[in-house]
């Protein structure tokens, strides 16, 4: 009994001290978010103004940051790779889970997770001499969107893979069961179970797009002021504009920059959270059900 109670003691102590770590490890991660929000508003406090946000124009001699543009051009370079890889995503992803012979999911999953860690500026590189040039797409918002698009299809297709293999197999054997055809089965019985984790994969992989940096530099034109829906117009996005003026800045236009990644700072933390909100409340209704 003697013996028993020790272990029950250490195991007790042994909960709370790694309840402790990890409350203290997510907590230094808010600490070290607090930080970087409280030091980029400090040093893009200067920018701010009644224009910062609804004027197209930017003009660093003049000292006028407008940074609509730039939104636009982050927003509708994410929303044609969303377009673009939504589709070929969750085909990508139902065909490995519900079609493919053994023999060939394991080399589909093992190639989709080498796409995962090319990095971004081979992707940016492929872009300029392959895309712009070879299909006539130029330094554009689609040639931007293109290359988004390629770069989050691993990460949409591995998420949705992920949920879409969550779903019970009595689930789908009744369903086939029953007379289904194997689309009826999927469009009966494995979408509604997974759609909460597929949204939130979708909106993973589109923080993923407005966050890319350099692939969007080389391929979006660098375009100033440029706010149209012509997807053939070069325009710029906010992590573009921020890598390509951050070298020959002053102090002013400075500000100015960091108050952009600031607002995309913003805008990503919260497309993140919605995704998992989105991902719980999925993972709760399953459970209910």
């Amino acid at each position: 009994m003697m013996q028993l109670s020790e272990l029950h003691g250490r195991r007790h102590y042994a909960d709370r001290a790694f309840r402790g770590l990890a409350l203290g490890a997510a907590g230094l991660v808010l600490l070290v978010l607090g930080m970087i929000a409280v030091k980029m508003t400090q040093r893009a406090w200067p920018a701010f103004n009644a224009g910062f946000f609804t004027s197209s124009r930017w003009s660093a001699p003049e000292g006028i940051f407008g940074a609509l543009p730039f939104i636009w051009g982050t927003l509708y370079t994410a929303a044609i790779a969303i377009v673009i890889a939504v589709p070929i995503s969750l085909g990508v992803a139902l065909f490995v889970t519900q079609v493919a012979p053994p023999w060939l999911k394991k080399p589909m999953v093992s190639l989709l997770d080498l796409l995962a860690v090319v990095p971004s500026v081979v992707f940016g590189l492929w872009g300029v001499l392959v895309v712009s040039q070879h299909a006539g797409l130029g330094r554009s918002f689609l040639t931007a969107g293109v290359i988004l698009a390629i770069m989050i299809i691993p990460i949409i297709t591995s998420l949705a893979r992920e949920v879409i293999e969550t779903t019970p197999a009595s689930d789908k054997e009744a369903a086939l069961a029953l007379g289904a055809t194997r689309w009826e089965m999927i469009r009966a019985s494995v979408l509604p179970h997974s759609k909460g984790g597929l949204v939130g994969a979708v909106m993973l992989g589109l923080g993923r797009a407005m966050g890319e940096t350099i692939a969007a530099a080389l391929v979006i034109g660098s375009a100033l002021g440029q706010i149209t829906l012509n997807p053939f117009a070069p325009g710029n996005s906010m992590p573009a504009v921020i890598a390509n003026e951050w070298g020959e800045a002053d102090e002013t236009k400075k500000s100015a920059l960091i108050a952009l990644a600031l607002l995309l700072f913003v805008i990503t933390i919260a497309v993140n959270l919605i995704a998992t909100t989105i991902v719980q409340r999925s993972m709760k209704r399953s459970r209910g059900a």
